[in-house]
C-alpha cells in the first residue's frame, strides 16, 4: 500500500506523538509499504525540504517556530503544499496524527479525492494549556472548545483510533455525534527488541556523570509545564531525606521548564543528587531507561505514555499519577503505585516503599515486563495494516484535479 502519514509533530521533535508517528512510518516501511510523511520543516529558515529517514520519505512543509515548546515548529498555511504532495503521491490511505495545519489540509484533500482517512487522537487540551500560563484563568472554556473542535475533526474520518480505552472515554464522554464512526483503542506500541531488562553500558554512566553506587529514580520525557516534573523534584527531596539508602534523581529530556527545574534543584540544595541530561539520542534513551531503579511519571495529561512503556519493558517499577490513561500501564499494587495528581507526599511515600523493599521492587519489575509485553509495536503495525486494507477495499479513489 501507499500510506501517507500527516504529522504536525514528527522526529526530531521529542514527544509521544512524534515518537509514535516515526515508529509507525519506520515499521510500515519495514513491512514493505511505500510510506510518505508530511511534517513541518526543521530548518531554521523554515523552508520546505525533503529527506529520507531509513526506508520512508519525509516531505517537510514551510514552518515557523512555535513559542510554547522548544524545538517545535508548525506549518503555516500548508494547504497548497499538502495538496501537491497528495496529488503526486496518490496514497491509498491517509493517516492523520494531529489536527493542526497539516492534519487539517490532509483531511480536506483526502476527503475531496475520496481517499480513506484514519485519524489517531494523541493529545488533550492540557498538553497545550499548561504551557500557556497567561491563559490559566480561562483554561476551562478553552479546553472545552478545543475538545469540541477535536470531536468534530475526528467525526470526518473513516476510522478513529486512540492509544487506550481511557482516551476513547475522554473523547466520547457520552456524546452522540460520533456514533457511526468506528473508534478503536490501538496501543502506540514500543519496540520490545530494543527495550530490554539488561544492564546499562558503563559509558552511559560516564557520559552523564551518573553515580553507580546509588538507587536511581528516573523520569524520561519533555520538561514542559504539563508534565509536572517539579512535583517529582519536591517528592524526591522528601524521599532522599527519609531513607538511609543513597539515592539519585535522573531527569532525561528538555523543554520550556528546564531552567525553572534546574533552579528548583539548586534552591533545594540537590544539585549533587540530580542529573539533567538535556536532549539525548534514541540510543541513549534505551541505555538511560536501564539505569533507573524506579520510574516516575508525575504528568496528569497522558493518553498512554510511551516513556512509561519503555521503562516497563526495561524492567522498572512505576509510580504514576492516577489520571488520563496511566492506570492502564501502572496498575496499582501490581507493578507500582498510583497517586493523586500533584500529591507530593503521596508520590514520595510510594517511591519510599519501592526503594526500601528490594523484594517488592523485583516483583513490580517482573510485572512491568509482563504488562509491557502486551504493547509490542508489531501488534500495532499489524492492526493498522488491517484497518487500512479494510478501508481501501471500501472506497473508490477519485483522480485528483491537479494545480496548473
Amino acid at each position: 500500500m501507499k500510506i501517507l502519514i500527516a504529522a504536525d509533530l514528527h522526529w526530531p521533535t521529542i514527544n509521544g506523538v512524534a515518537t509514535f508517528s516515526r515508529n509507525l512510518a519506520q515499521g510500515l516501511a519495514e513491512h514493505g509499504h511505500e510510506v510518505l510523511v508530511i511534517a513541518p520543516s526543521q530548518r531554521r529558515s523554515g523552508l520546505a525540504e525533503e529527506e529520507w529517514d531509513g526506508k520512508y520519505l519525509i516531505k517537510r512543509t514551510i514552518s515557523v517556530p512555535f513559542p510554547f515548546y522548544q524545538n517545535f515548529r508548525i506549518s503555516v498555511s500548508p494547504r497548497r503544499e499538502v495538496k501537491r504532495i497528495i496529488e503526486d503521491f496518490e496514497p491509498d490511505v491517509v493517516h492523520i496524527q494531529m489536527l493542526l495545519g497539516i492534519g487539517q489540509a490532509a483531511m480536506r484533500y483526502a476527503k475531496r479525492y475520496n481517499i480513506p482517512v484514519v485519524t489517531t487522537n494523541h493529545a488533550i487540551p492540557e498538553n497545550l494549556m499548561d504551557n500557556i500560563r497567561l491563559l490559566a484563568p480561562i483554561s476551562k472554556p478553552i479546553n472545552y472548545l478545543i475538545t469540541e473542535y477535536g470531536a468534530r475533526f475526528h467525526s470526518k474520518a473513516d476510522y478513529v483510533t486512540m492509544p487506550t480505552q481511557a482516551a476513547i472515554d475522554m473523547l466520547v464522554g457520552g456524546r452522540d455525534d460520533l456514533p457511526s464512526i468506528p473508534i478503536e483503542a490501538v496501543s502506540n506500541g514500543i519496540n520490545l527488541s530494543r527495550f530490554k531488562p539488561t544492564k546499562p553500558s558503563t559509558a552511559i554512566y560516564s557520559k552523564f556523570n551518573i553515580p553507580k553506587d546509588r538507587l536511581v529514580v528516573s523520569y524520561i520525557g519533555r520538561l514542559d509545564s504539563e508534565k509536572h516534573v517539579s512535583v517529582l523534584v519536591d517528592a524526591f527531596n522528601y524521599v532522599q531525606a527519609s531513607t538511609n539508602k543513597p539515592l539519585h534523581l535522573l531527569i532525561v529530556g528538555f523543554g520550556t521548564d528546564s531552567d525553572r527545574l534546574e533552579n528548583q534543584v539548586y534552591q533545594l540544595n540537590l544539585h549533587d543528587k540530580v542529573t539533567f541530561t538535556g536532549r539525548v539520542t534514541d540510543e541513549e534513551i534505551v541505555e538511560l531507561h536501564k539505569v533507573g531503579d524506579v520510574f516516575c511519571m508525575p504528568s496528569p495529561a497522558e493518553l498512554q505514555c510511551i516513556a512509561a512503556m519503555e521503562a516497563m519493558a526495561s524492567g522498572k517499577p512505576v509510580v504514576a499519577v492516577d489520571a488520563g490513561a496511566l492506570r492502564e500501564l501502572c496498575q496499582d499494587g501490581r507493578n507500582g503505585f498510583l497517586c493523586v495528581k500533584d500529591d507530593v507526599d503521596g508520590i514520595a511515600e510510594s517511591l519510599l516503599v519501592i526503594i526500601n523493599d528490594d523484594k517488592l521492587r523485583a516483583k513490580f519489575a517482573k510485572e512491568s515486563l509482563a504488562i509491557a509485553a502486551t504493547h509490542d509495536i508489531e501488534y500495532t503495525l499489524n492492526r493498522f495494516e488491517e484497518i487500512y486494507s479494510e478501508l481501501v477495499g471500501s472506497k473508490v479513489r477519485q483522480a485528483p484535479q491537479r494545480l496548473l
